[in-house]
């Protein structure tokens, strides 16, 4: 049996991770890289950290627009599908390599598996939210990682062929901390001894493209007079530039930095701010207070546990978060056992053989 394994974003080389190796040792696996994320701090090192196979096909697309983007994509896709003629087509997440994957397979009547489905922000101006909306409704086997997903499938009309596996980020979370631990030196070359710095991520759309958004974010990190790490996505360093915004001198710029520096940052930091849906179940896993710069998240779990608090771009909002936000409650088991890989793999046994 053949699966096709579509990834192009930091986040999916991840989850890959975290279950690719598990298909292959009863699967024929061909791994697409879509080249959504085509930078070497955003894409290879992932790859050569994580042990995720080479990529039997790189697409190399790059950047561009929207339409663009996902139409070339689904050019190329469906090439190769019609070359390789999977069993099934794997997809992860939300991004524009999930929707032509998805989209490529179901036009040629092939399955398709969809990781991580039914999360939803309930802001259709996200394309985010457009692409796992859209890629749920064409799957074929879909894999929600919480109970939140399942009722939101429910919600939809998709009832069958739904299986909360929990969280495939937690599997790669548990697997990788120690290699952290163990190959990581970034505390050492930041000089981060004292865990007292605040790791902070900018990356969406919505708070780059929109100079007010940005401007309040920044001036709220300028003015919590904490020590903040700051990973700089390409795309956030540009808006900065362009928008001639300064940071303080407490706030050291990085540049992005692969899994293992990651989970190390993750680790040792006092809080998390963030506007990354990744990052925010990572700030849960490893148990740090979350202060997310947006005006919605699809991990409500996270909320209602009292581990993240959204915040918007308000600066005062912010700033309040930075200074005093401190969970108050234990955490619940909420992302699963951190076995969603072999669960994964297990279902996909049975849909493929029975079908």
């Amino acid at each position: 049996m053949k699966i096709l394994t579509v990834v192009g974003a930091r986040p999916q080389f991840i989850k890959a991770a975290a279950v690719s190796n598990v298909i292959r040792d009863e699967f024929n696996e061909v791994l697409i890289h879509t080249g959504q994320h085509y930078d070497e701090n955003m894409s290879k090192i992932f790859f050569d950290e994580l042990n995720i196979p080479k990529p039997d096909y790189n697409l190399g697309i790059g950047s561009g627009n929207h339409g663009k983007q996902t139409g070339t994509m689904l050019i190329e896709l469906e090439k190769i599908y019609l070359q390789e003629k999977p069993d099934l087509v794997l997809v992860y997440g939300d991004t524009n390599s999930t929707l032509a994957g998805a989209l490529a397979a179901s036009k040629l009547l092939i399955p398709v598996a969809h990781v991580e489905a039914g999360l939803r922000s309930f802001n259709m101006k996200m394309p985010e939210e457009q692409n796992r909306i859209l890629t749920d409704h064409i799957s074929s086997v879909l894999f929600p990682p919480t109970k939140t997903g399942v009722y939101n499938l429910k919600n939809e009309g998709i009832k069958e062929h739904v299986y909360n596996v929990g969280d495939v980020m937690f599997d790669a979370v548990i697997d990788f901390k120690k290699l952290a631990m163990e190959k990581s030196n970034i505390i050492d070359r930041l000089n981060l001894y004292n865990g007292k710095y605040i790791l902070t991520t900018i990356h969406r759309a919505e708070n780059t493209n929109d100079i007010h958004r940005l401007e309040n974010i920044v001036s709220a990190l300028n003015d919590s007079g904490k020590e903040i790490v700051l990973p700089l996505h390409p795309r956030t360093r540009k808006y900065i530039d362009d928008y001639g915004l300064t940071f303080s001198d407490k706030i050291k710029l990085i540049e992005p930095v692969g899994y293992l520096d990651m989970i190390s940052l993750e680790m040792y930091s006092e809080k998390i701010v963030t506007d990354s849906g990744g990052v925010q179940k990572e700030a849960f896993f490893m148990k740090k207070p979350c202060i997310t710069m947006r005006d919605e998240t699809e991990w409500v779990e996270t909320v209602e546990n009292g581990w993240n608090i959204i915040v918007g771009t308000n600066e005062n909002n912010i700033l309040n978060a930075i200074v005093e936000f401190t969970p108050e409650r234990k955490q619940e088991d909420i992302f699963g056992d951190g076995k969603a890989g072999k669960k994964i793999l297990d279902i996909l046994k049975k849909e493929i053989y029975n079908k």
